[in-house]
């Protein structure tokens, strides 16, 4: 367990859902050493902060695309027209009106969280979790970062993956360091495989509204397809849902389908049987879906990467975005390594269903003839996503740097 970081004063600094949650988890053990730590969520309201019970400063606002980064022009626009820039601006000002209050800054995301720390001049701590040099080989960062990156202020920078930890270090001339991603530290301990003697598919259609109707869509024509098949007749399928999205939404999109509705005891599932597929539709168990899961669909971000750490195959079904689209998830493949597979050849929707089943079929065999297959994927997770445990590991090194600063 980390010790006490000399009881200081934190901000932390967010900007999306995924960088909410590796800030949460950060926030969490921070609070439990009796430091004072207050949330600034830039873009969504900070859900993870507020499971975690750490308090978050400010009025918050939900934005289509949840912020910046690979999201369709028309996405980029709607979140223009509805106040992004505006809301950046008061963010910003909120920030200078209570910046006295901290000792530190603790940044997650991107330049925008950056930008806020250098131009109040406080000492802050990074981790870099937006930016990768797997996406192009070495990292071009935006302008102009790498010069917010080089102020005596910035006291560490974490990168998200080894490779991005060495091309920083010699674009930087200082040490940048990779302890793991705190996003893996939330899903509890791993399963052992040899508790977990069945077969399961995880679908993960994304945990944004609306985007996640249209990817819940396409997951069902996928189902459509796969129950024509009865090699998955013994393989349970297994949605992972957000709460908004109720299972009387979920009922009324299924209603005119001919699949049959199976009883279940439990509250957060539905079940249904079509030909031979078997499919779960599951709430307020995403850890337990991803953990107990062979092989996960996808169409996701964080998630993704959290299967990948798990090391768990993931195939990719291309959407129309905003967030998840063609782009995203090419960028994706690139980010997370050769474990994340998508059928990227076709015209119309029906090859792309048809093509995806096919890639399907084809990485279940690698995975049950191809003695090596499972264990690349294991050291593939090491290199992209690293340990369980970042979180204590990074707190273990701002711990240093505060304590040598006194």
């Amino acid at each position: 367990m980390v010790g006490i970081i000399n009881l200081a004063r934190f901000l932390l600094l967010s900007n999306g859902h995924g960088e909410d949650l590796s800030g949460s988890l950060l926030a969490k053990i921070l609070i439990e050493q009796g430091n004072q730590v207050d949330a600034l969520p830039i873009v969504g309201h900070g859900q993870h902060y507020q499971k975690f019970n750490v308090p978050i400063i400010g009025n918050t606002k939900l934005f289509r695309t949840a912020g910046l980064g690979y999201n369709t022009l028309r996405g980029r626009l709607d979140d223009l027209f509805n106040g992004q820039i505006i809301y950046l601006l008061k963010q910003l000002f909120l920030v200078f009106n209570i910046k006295n209050k901290y000792d530190y800054f603790l940044v997650v995301g991107d330049i925008v969280p950056i930008f806020f720390s250098w131009i109040y001049r406080k000492k802050f701590f990074i981790y870099l979790v937006a930016y990768s040099s797997h996406y192009e080989g070495k990292l071009n960062l935006p302008w102009p970062c790498k010069f917010f990156l080089k102020t005596n202020k910035l006291k560490k920078i974490y990168a998200r993956d080894h490779l991005t930890a060495i091309d920083l270090t010699n674009q930087l001339n200082r040490e940048v360091s990779f302890l793991g991603n705190p996003f893996m530290d939330g899903l509890g301990p791993l399963v052992s495989e040899e508790s977990n003697n069945s077969f399961t598919l995880a679908f993960l259609p994304g945990s944004r509204m609306p985007e996640l109707l249209n990817n819940f869509d396409l997951m069902l024509e996928l189902i459509d397809v796969i129950s024509n098949n009865k090699f998955f007749q013994k393989i349970q399928l297994d949605f992972a849902l957000i709460d908004d999205f109720t299972q009387s939404k979920v009922e009324k999109l299924i209603q005119h389908r001919n699949w049959q509705f199976k009883k279940s005891h439990d509250p957060t599932k539905l079940k249904y049987k079509f030909n031979y597929a078997n499919i779960n539709f599951r709430w307020q168990s995403f850890n337990e879906i991803l953990k107990n899961s062979n092989l996960v669909i996808s169409m996701s971000g964080t998630a993704a990467e959290q299967a990948i750490g798990l090391y768990k195959p993931v195939i990719q079904l291309e959407g129309n975005g905003p967030q998840f689209t063609k782009s995203f998830a090419e960028a994706q493949r690139r980010l997370l390594g050769k474990y994340v597979f998508c059928a990227t050849q076709y015209f119309t929707k029906e090859e792309q269903i048809n093509n995806t089943l096919d890639l399907i079929l084809k990485v279940i065999y690698l995975m049950k003839l191809d003695s090596n297959f499972l264990l690349d994927c294991k050291n593939n997770a090491k290199t992209r996503i690293g340990d369980i445990g970042a979180s204590e590991r990074i707190l273990n090194n701002i711990e240093y740097f505060i304590s040598n600063e006194k």
